[in-house]
């Protein structure tokens, strides 16, 4: 069986009947980027599946724009926080908060590369107003100031959980928890593969925390000593405007076209707050302090993903290149020269197929094919040898924590599975 073929049995195994799950027992649910990446992934096959993806993500939206980080379609005991230590009232349940909001950027993905264009016409048509009420509620509930930055709340929202940037904003976080803490992640992986102990402790705070604040988004803000303008997440999300500006000219309306150029100046005004000469990167901001985080990670490299920071394209490329001196498969999701780097730990050091994606689609935007095709060639190098592992150890090449990933799989077949 081929690679390709492969990713595709990998995706129908984790296919729940219209939503997909990461990988089987360590992750059991819908997760919100996990499935943006995912409906690529199926497009290149069967694109009623991908949008059929997108449509039951939509199911767990909060009637205030929200799209939280999990769906709870289905139970199971695999998985700690479940359900009930969310305290969240909606149908199907699911967790109160968010991750980086790549939906837009797949949904028109799809529609640009759809082979059925009716269909596509359709279903983009019948998403849009949600990715419009997601995108109002980003900049409502997490930059109600108009600053351009929003904040994210928990590690959790900006999808790299115990990335070493939040090392100094998650320490003013407690480790004190209501809930106690089963966690089931480690029984499945080893353990030096995840966070610690203590992070975790600190995440579900933070749950507890916004649990007694009633999910209310504007007591979130204020009582959250974890407030963070995310690199990553700003750079997304302001790639995810522009590509919502392309669906609003031919689903929305002037209004709304002149609503979202607007949030796309503001956002990409702040966003060069956030650029580190020394580092010959963008890092993240914390909000709290107002000072910039000192270790550079992998979403540093993401405003080119945003068709952003053209002039600094070969600053940061050269920055890359330093990186790859230090680890054999690019890109690390830390500077590998950081003395806390860990080659294994999640988000301290691996590399994500998915990250790699996004920084290569930057690169070869700004014309910089030959690091573009760098990443590429590393990442497919990487599944090829490794298999569709969760992440990867950057220096041996190793496929750790979850196998059969959906989104490594997707990754796989945009590149080379008859994608774009």
């Amino acid at each position: 069986m081929s690679m390709a073929e492969q990713a595709r049995a990998t995706l129908r195994a984790n296919d729940r009947g219209g939503y997909s799950v990461p990988t089987a027992r360590l992750y059991p649910f819908q997760w919100n980027w996990d499935s943006a990446f995912v409906a690529m992934g199926w497009a290149t096959f069967d694109e009623d599946r991908a949008w059929q993806e997108i449509h039951w993500l939509l199911k767990g939206q909060w009637d205030d724009g929200m799209i939280p980080h999990i769906v709870f379609h289905a139970p199971s005991d695999d998985y700690f926080p479940g359900p009930a230590v969310w305290g969240v009232m909606h149908a199907p349940p699911t967790s109160g908060i968010t991750q980086p909001p790549v939906l837009a950027a797949a949904v028109r993905h799809l529609w640009d590369h759809a082979r059925d264009r009716a269909a596509a016409e359709a279903n983009a048509a019948s998403v849009y107003p949600s990715l419009l009420c997601n995108h109002r509620w980003w900049q409502a509930a997490r930059d109600p100031q108009r600053h351009g930055l929003v904040a994210t709340l928990h590690p959790w929202e900006t999808g790299m959980d115990n990335s070493p940037a939040w090392d100094g904003p998650l320490a003013r976080v407690p480790t004190e928890t209501v809930s106690p803490i089963r966690r089931r992640d480690t029984m499945l992986v080893d353990a030096a593969m995840r966070p610690r102990g203590e992070e975790y402790q600190r995440f579900i705070h933070l749950v507890d925390l916004f649990r007694d604040a009633g999910w209310e988004p504007a007591r979130m803000l204020s009582v959250s000593p974890f407030r963070v303008a995310d690199v990553g997440t700003n750079a997304i999300l302001l790639r995810a405007e522009k590509d919502l500006l392309a669906l609003a000219r031919r689903f929305g309306s002037v209004p709304q076209q002149a609503e979202i150029e607007t949030r796309i100046e503001r956002i990409s005004a702040a966003l060069e707050r956030l650029w580190q000469e020394e580092a010959g990167l963008y890092v993240s901001l914390d909000l709290v302090t107002h000072a910039l985080c000192p270790v550079g990670t992998s979403a540093g490299f993401l405003p080119l993903f945003a068709w952003h920071g053209q002039a600094r394209a070969a600053r940061l490329a050269a920055t890359l290149a330093a990186w790859g001196g230090r680890a054999t498969r690019l890109v690390p999701s830390a500077d590998p020269g950081f003395a806390g780097f860990e080659p294994k730990r999640y988000w301290r050091g691996p590399v994500w197929a998915v990250v790699n994606w996004m920084i290569a689609d930057g690169f070869a935007t700004v014309g910089n094919a030959g690091t573009a095709s760098r990443i590429r060639t590393d990442t497919i190098a990487l599944i090829e040898t490794a298999g569709l592992s969760e992440y990867f150890e950057p220096i041996s090449g190793e496929g750790i924590g979850g196998a059969d990933f959906s989104w490594t799989a997707a990754i796989y077949l945009m590149w080379c599975g008859g994608g774009s």
